[in-house]
């Protein structure tokens, strides 16, 4: 493959390759998840980001993840699709309601995430630390990942969700570092792999990053990453496709083959990473439970 950054926007209309192209979920568990969510109004980011794995991981696993602190970010991204403005008020009947929501579907392994709150004092991590200790509560057999912003690298932040112990705590560097700014505007490369440093440092025992690929890094460029990932004892790294939300969001630059993912899942696993999932279906969720171990 040719290393050079690729420049040329794929055309607006062009197909999407045949790797790309997801089968319908079905199943009976997952119908019955599906059944669920709708009739209790459930809120989990596998219905409202239409992910691509809803049915593997509905129907086999019992993962499911859920979206915390609202639905409105104040960062604006390149790559997102989640709304950008002025958040609203926290609601702190939040960490009840997402429980009761695992409680019904019965999910073995939930993942949480959230928005950037920058405009609150905490950052959002008191509401993440409560939101841990119901699941825990209510589900004392589901396990958990947290899948963290990176809360401005303030370590009293960081501190409340460690302090609740998830099984893994996870948090997305994106991109390469020389499309950081470009990609996600407020964040910093460094920065990042300093909160995934620091979580090790504290002890965390499991840590985990995510990379978006067809964005315009070269090859040599997402080795890189992958070894600065390493170098920051992460544990744990899922690389998948960037698609585009929407024609207000960044253009894929390119659809990434099949055989590249492969070969950087086993580079990957040479530098000694736990796990490792490459391919371009692969979101940060993918096959979360397994990684737990």
């Amino acid at each position: 493959m040719n290393s050079e950054t690729i420049s040329n926007i794929l055309p607006e209309r062009q197909a999407k390759p045949k790797w790309l192209r997801v089968k319908l979920p079905t199943g009976k568990k997952y119908t019955e998840l599906r059944g669920l969510v709708d009739k209790y109004s459930l809120n989990t980011i596998c219905t409202s980001g239409s992910c691509p794995n809803m049915g593997e991981c509905w129907g086999g696993e019992g993962t499911a993840t859920f979206m915390i602190l609202g639905n409105v970010c104040t960062r604006s991204c390149g790559f997102c699709g989640v709304k950008t403005g002025r958040p609203e008020t926290v609601d702190w009947d939040e960490p009840e309601k997402v429980s009761r929501s695992i409680k019904i579907m019965k999910i073995k392994h939930a993942v949480l995430t959230s928005v950037d709150r920058d405009d609150l004092k905490d950052m959002g991590s008191i509401m993440w630390s409560e939101t841990v200790k119901a699941v825990r509560r209510m589900n004392p057999e589901t396990t958990l990942e947290t899948l963290i912003p990176d809360f401005q690298g303030i370590e009293q932040h960081i501190d409340r969700i460690i302090d609740v112990a998830p099984e893994v705590v996870s948090h997305n560097i994106e991109t390469v570092r020389r499309l950081t700014r470009e990609v996600r505007i407020q964040a910093k490369y460094d920065r990042s792999m300093g909160v995934l440093k620091y979580l090790k440092q504290q002890g965390q025992r499991r840590t985990k990053s995510g990379i978006m690929l067809g964005l315009g890094e070269t090859r040599e460029e997402v080795i890189e990453t992958l070894h600065d990932l390493k170098a920051n004892d992460v544990d744990v790294v899922t690389i998948g496709q960037y698609l585009q939300p929407s024609k207000k969001h960044l253009p894929v630059k390119q659809f990434i083959n099949p055989d590249q993912f492969k070969e950087y899942e086993e580079i990957g696993l040479e530098l000694g990473f736990r796990h490792v999932e490459s391919s371009a279906l692969v979101r940060s969720s993918y096959k979360a439970q397994k990684h737990i171990n």
